[in-house]
């Protein structure tokens, strides 16, 4: 166990050599616990259901190696603050929009702030603007939100300096361990400037720093070839949705492309399905765009508003519901 095998290790060293498999039960698991639900948003399975769940202690740490990210530390979160879930519930948690990692990272943003409040650097009055705007942000995603466009964009460029960060004494580093060393040490330039960076960015692009969250954060599905095709001066979908990497539980990955100012939707939620089990199967699901890959189709990109919004379709999994709601039938040989 001294050894950190997510990295090379000595293979000439005999203590490195394979000793032969664990069994099950000596694997990370956890069954059925008491407070009623398991989360995994790719993040740890310390934290697979809050406080009921295994201890890290009581496992070698290369059975599991993964790290805690912000989506993990949300789904936590918004899973326990209900008691008694019904499908509508579980939709409605799974579709909460609190941004997690800037909970950490604005509160150091503003400290910067504050201590150059004394200084002659001109960067503090043009800030002021946007940071009175992050200020008061309840660090929930909108499509309405300028917090969100400032926060985002912003965030992007502190992602190669948190990555860097070096997290002491742990043998596994991870997203939010990195972010909240980057927080605590970051000196006032490091989490400004790319502030200004960002405020210069967005008013080159759009003709003010003042933009909305969904006026520039789309969704669009135009063509059904695999390469992402994206096009301004076609149609697209407000999106109040952002990236996992902030914490988000309905994750819309964006970005520009070739010939874009707008950020398009690539990466993310594709199929969402919530179900209950019963005597009679009940669920609700959503998709990117649309059932069919034909853009011909009335169903190419019929989904694409509800999938924007989170606004779920039942799922007709019995042959009666299926037939209900046929537009039209056929059998295999005719025409």
């Amino acid at each position: 166990t001294k050894y950190n095998w997510g990295k090379v290790v000595d293979g000439s060293n005999p203590k490195t050599e394979w000793k032969g498999l664990h069994s099950v039960e000596e694997t990370v698991h956890s069954y059925n616990p008491v407070n009623g639900w398991l989360q995994n948003c790719n993040s740890s399975p310390f934290a697979v259901a809050g406080k009921y769940s295994p201890k890290r202690s009581d496992y070698a740490a290369y059975l599991a190696p993964d790290g805690e990210n912000f989506r993990g530390i949300n789904a936590v979160r918004v899973l326990d603050e209900e008691k008694k879930y019904t499908l509508d519930k579980v939709i409605k948690a799974g579709y909460d929009t609190r941004l997690t990692a800037f909970e950490l990272l604005i509160p150091a943003l503003l400290r910067a702030y504050v201590r150059t409040a004394n200084s002659n650097d001109s960067l503090h009055a043009k800030l002021k603007a946007p940071m009175a705007i992050l200020q008061t942000w309840d660090y929930r995603s909108s499509v309405n939100s300028v917090a969100t466009t400032l926060a985002v964009e912003w965030g992007q460029r502190l992602l190669p300096a948190i990555n860097k960060a070096v997290v002491p004494g742990t043998m596994y580093d991870d997203i939010v361990s990195k972010a909240t060393t980057f927080a605590e040490t970051a000196l006032p330039h490091q989490l400004l400037e790319p502030l200004m960076a960002t405020i210069n960015d967005l008013a080159n692009r759009y003709g003010t720093w003042n933009m909305p969250w969904g006026d520039i954060n789309r969704l669009q599905r135009i063509s059904s070839d695999i390469d992402n095709k994206f096009d301004d001066r076609k149609p697209s979908l407000p999106d109040g949705f952002v990236s996992s990497t902030w914490g988000m539980l309905p994750s819309f990955n964006s970005r520009t492309f070739p010939g874009t100012k707008k950020r398009y939707g690539y990466n993310g939620n594709s199929f969402i399905a919530a179900v209950e089990f019963g005597k009679r199967i009940k669920a609700k699901s959503l998709l990117a765009g649309g059932e069919s890959g034909h853009e011909d189709s009335p169903h190419f990109f019929d989904q694409g508003e509800a999938y924007a919004k989170g606004r779920f379709k039942d799922v007709l999994f019995y042959k009666e519901d299926v037939l209900k709601h046929a537009e039209k039938t056929y059998h295999p040989g005719e025409e």
